[in-house]
């Protein structure tokens, strides 16, 4: 274990030649996504520059980059935290990604094909053998990729560059509750993919509807539940 709770291998090591501050950004706010960096846990500059391979300034920049993007908490005279969300940070979020990706099934619906259906059909497949195995972050992973799908699968760019805006922040709320989400996640996407298949409009807008939900109801619960 690494002195920033970071478990070994965790931490990608940046290759040049490119933008170093923005590999560097990139690194560490994906260290945060998939919850490497847990919420409220202090980041010392030093420390993250020393695993990342990197100077203490562009790490510095990344901090302030992050701090004014909400994932990084700045306190004088105590240094750099990863942000706490509250539950109305939370709720607020994902209301809006239950919006966002409704509409987005629903234009799914009307524009899916054969191609797409297939696409779908093997990231659930490949999900639902995540879930069997175990591999929490494959799930993640595999979950953010088809709900992409989908959005590409609805052709309005406004929308998707809207849900691209919260992809993040709905893959971060994900990670803690994807386990107690396991199978059902994935009978859902399911029968998501079945309406959309079937270009029926109102069935895969209720059933994305309803799948978001259960999703921003299990990350209220995450506390309370066995």
């Amino acid at each position: 274990m690494l002195s920033t709770g970071l478990p070994q291998g965790a931490v990608p090591k940046l290759e040049r030649p490119g933008p170093l501050r923005e590999r560097v950004y990139e690194a560490l706010l994906e260290l945060i996504t998939t919850r490497s960096l847990r919420p409220g846990q202090h980041l010392v500059e030093s420390e993250l520059a020393g695993h990342l391979g990197v100077s203490r300034q562009p790490v510095r920049e990344a901090l302030q980059r992050l701090n004014t993007e909400g994932w990084v908490d700045l306190r004088p005279a105590q240094g750099a935290f990863v942000h706490e969300p509250t539950e109305d940070e939370a709720d607020q979020l994902l209301t809006v990604r239950t919006l966002l990706e409704a509409e987005a099934a629903r234009l799914a619906a009307v524009n899916s094909d054969a191609a797409g259906i297939a696409v779908l059909e093997e990231l659930c497949a490949r999900g639902e053998q995540a879930v069997a195995d175990g591999d929490v972050e494959l799930v993640v992973a595999t979950n953010a990729t088809f709900h992409h799908e989908v959005m590409e699968m609805a052709g309005n760019p406004v929308l998707a560059e809207l849900a691209g805006q919260v992809d993040r922040r709905v893959r971060w709320y994900y990670t803690p509750v994807a386990r107690q989400r396991g199978k059902q996640s994935w009978i859902e996407h399911r029968q998501l993919i079945a309406a959309i298949a079937a270009h029926d409009e109102p069935r895969a807008t209720e059933v994305m509807r309803t799948h978001t939900e259960h999703t921003r109801r299990t990350y209220h619960q995450r506390n309370t539940a066995s």
